[in-house]
């Protein structure tokens, strides 16, 4: 199915352009600041006075960094200045040993049977998403209600706790300001900066991340007092909190526990948010592919299951192809740690090496349609060798993100209790404009039309 209209896509900027102009394109959305050329291109080159970047898209290339040789190439320290006062030393920003030791501990948690034993929270959490969608009918801004639901997950599923829990309800507030006062990258993240220089995080930012840590700390010595006194519900938070790393037999301390729920929580709730949010306007905006998507969740029992939800394949391919359109996390950086040769070109120890799940699961060199919105192409054997090859919203390789299962269950399960229940339409003149700051969302929102079905 070619699809009779494109969906949004932010404009590129011009081949050339000073670097003042580029820093300040950059802090104010990613994708916008870079060049047409990078949906046709393998691999591109960008010199700045402080260091030099290489975007790859080239599989091959992917592959190397993300799946063959991982430990060659760390996660980018330069990332990790923007977002150091939220997530301190989490899993998402952690490198070598001190990684390897928290995925010893935290992926127990996510394994499949963890998954289903986490279904009755995300259930509970999607029919309250959809009894306040009911409640707005008309003109809603859905990305605000998508944000909810995501994080009524992330608690429910981690705390036992919902959204409307005074606690919950507060690190939710917090986190949306925090959303408005930090730019994907701040100053540090441009300048080799010494450690001991000062970052220049917005007062904002530090206020609400110390804010949001100080209520993650609350919840989780709450709970390491639930666990000693033998009453603490078996959820996610139990589970990682009383796991022992198996080659040394410690377990995380309080602090630690509060870096990996801060990343769970801007991981697991912001991309959801993001992915959910993009899915019901691309829905809106075919509608044909909606009456389907509607059919196939009709045909669920009132009460489904997990293995329900696993059967709703085209649902799937909905929320799939989201994601391939519009990746929450657009730009993940590397830097190597030796002399390499890409593309018979050297790259330097040190260097930037970006690898975009934007760029390269829109490029015109890979995907047939690449800015189409085709959900059929994934039932289609050119479809899932692209999947194989130049598709990775939830990263690849060693570092794959750790609740990616967690997400393919949690994302169809919301549309398909959505679409049960509701219609979603476009509202003239309000086609979102996309943009990336902590994950790729709308620059005003997504407003859509939303009524009873």
């Amino acid at each position: 199915m070619t699809c009779p209209h494109l969906p949004p896509k932010p404009p590129s900027r011009p081949e050339k352009t000073s670097l003042r102009n580029y820093l300040r394109l950059f802090r104010a959305d990613i994708l916008s600041a870079q060049p047409a050329k990078l949906y046709r291109a393998w691999m591109a080159e960008f010199r700045t006075p402080f260091f030099r970047s290489y975007l790859v898209n080239e599989p091959a290339l992917v592959d190397l960094v993300l799946k063959e040789r991982p430990d060659d190439f760390p996660k980018s320290d330069r990332v990790r200045e923007g977002l150091a006062p939220l997530l301190g030393n989490s899993v998402f920003v952690t490198n070598g040993e001190t990684w390897k030791r928290q995925r010893r501990i935290i992926d127990p948690a996510f394994e499949g049977g963890r998954l289903r034993e986490t279904f009755p929270a995300m259930l509970a959490a999607a029919r309250a998403c959809v009894a306040r969608m009911e409640a707005r009918e008309g003109v809603t801004e859905v990305e605000e209600e998508t944000s909810h639901a995501a994080a009524d997950v992330i608690f429910r599923t981690l705390f036992s706790i919902p959204i409307e829990h005074e606690i919950a309800s507060r690190v939710f507030s917090e986190f949306r300001a925090y959303q408005r006062a930090q730019p994907i990258l701040n100053l540090a993240a441009f300048l080799p900066l010494p450690r001991w220089f000062p970052r220049f995080h917005a007062r904002e930012v530090k206020r609400t991340a110390a804010s949001i840590r100080a209520l993650i700390t609350e919840l989780t010595a709450a709970r390491a007092g639930e666990i000693a006194a033998g009453d603490a519900p078996d959820d996610l938070a139990t589970k990682i909190m009383t796991t022992a790393d198996p080659q040394t037999g410690a377990r995380f301390d309080t602090e630690e526990m509060v870096d990996q729920v801060a990343i769970f929580f801007l991981a697991g709730h912001e991309t959801s948010a993001s992915a959910l949010a993009w899915a019901l306007y691309l829905l809106a905006a075919f509608p044909e592919v909606q009456e389907r998507a509607a059919a196939e969740a009709a045909g669920l029992p009132e009460n489904p299951s997990f293995s329900d939800i696993s059967g709703c394949k085209f649902i799937r391919d909905v929320f799939r192809e989201a994601l391939r359109l519009y990746p929450p996390v657009p730009m993940m950086v590397r830097q190597n740690v030796k002399t390499e040769t890409f593309r018979n070109r050297k790259v330097k120890p040190g260097a930037q090496i970006v690898l975009s799940p934007w760029h390269q699961q829109r490029h015109e060199r890979l995907w047939r349609d690449p800015d189409g919105f085709d959900p059929d192409r994934w039932s289609t054997e050119e479809g899932r060798r692209c999947g194989r090859e130049a598709y990775m919203p939830f990263s690849a390789g060693a570092r794959v993100c750790t609740g990616a299962g967690f997400a393919m269950v949690e994302g169809p399960l919301i549309l398909a209790m959505l679409l049960r229940r509701l219609r979603f339409a476009t509202v003239e003149g309000r086609v979102p404009r996309p943009v990336a700051h902590l994950t790729v969302r709308a620059a005003e929102g997504i407003h859509l039309e939303i009524s009873r079905r």
